[in-house]
C-alpha cells in the first residue's frame, strides 16, 4: 500500500471508523455524547466540547494549508472554543469536525510520495509526512482524554 493511502486510512481510523489502536474512534465516542455531557466541566479538565473544538481547530488549520491557504492557526488560540449552548450547536461542531476530517483524508490520498517529503510551510515544521503523522498522534492523545472524561461524567 502506498504511504498516502496508508496515512489516509490511519487518519480516517482515528476519527471515523477504526478500532485498531484505541478500540474506538471520535465518531463512535462523540455520537453517543449529548451537548449537556459535552459541556460538563470535571474539575480543572477541559470539557469534551472544548477538546472537540481544539482538535478540529488543528484539522481545519492544516487543511487550509492543504487547500492552498496560509498556516494561520496558533497554539494560543486552539482552546478558545465558543460556548456551546444547545444540542444543535454541539451537533454542528461534530459535523464540522467530521466534514473537515474527510476532506483532510482525501487530501492525504492525493499526495504523491515526493509531496509527502516536501517541506510543510516552513522548514521548522518539517515535512508533510511529519505533520500528518503528528496530527494522527495528537488526535489519539485527545481521543483518550475525551474517553476518560466521558467515563468520569458517567
Amino acid at each position: 500500500m502506498k504511504k498516502n493511502k496508508e496515512f489516509a486510512n490511519r487518519f480516517r481510523e482515528v476519527f471515523l471508523d477504526g478500532t485498531w489502536v484505541a478500540n474506538t474512534n471520535y465518531k463512535k465516542v462523540l455520537e453517543a455524547i449529548s451537548y449537556k455531557k459535552a459541556t460538563t466541566k470535571v474539575n480543572s479538565l477541559n470539557t469534551i466540547a472544548v477538546l472537540t473544538f481544539h482538535i478540529n481547530y488543528y484539522v481545519a488549520g492544516v487543511l487550509n494549508v492543504f487547500e492552498g491557504g496560509k498556516l494561520e492557526i496558533r497554539d494560543k488560540y486552539s482552546f478558545d472554543a465558543p460556548k456551546i449552548t444547545s444540542e444543535s450547536e454541539w451537533i454542528s461542531l461534530k459535523n464540522t469536525l467530521f466534514t473537515n476530517v474527510e476532506k483532510f483524508a482525501n487530501y492525504i490520498e492525493s499526495l504523491s510520495e515526493t509531496e509527502l517529503e516536501n517541506v510543510f510551510v516552513d522548514e521548522k515544521y518539517g515535512t508533510y509526512y511529519r505533520n500528518i503523522e503528528g496530527m494522527i498522534e495528537h488526535s489519539y492523545y485527545h481521543l483518550g482524554q475525551i474517553s476518560l472524561i466521558n467515563k468520569l461524567i458517567d
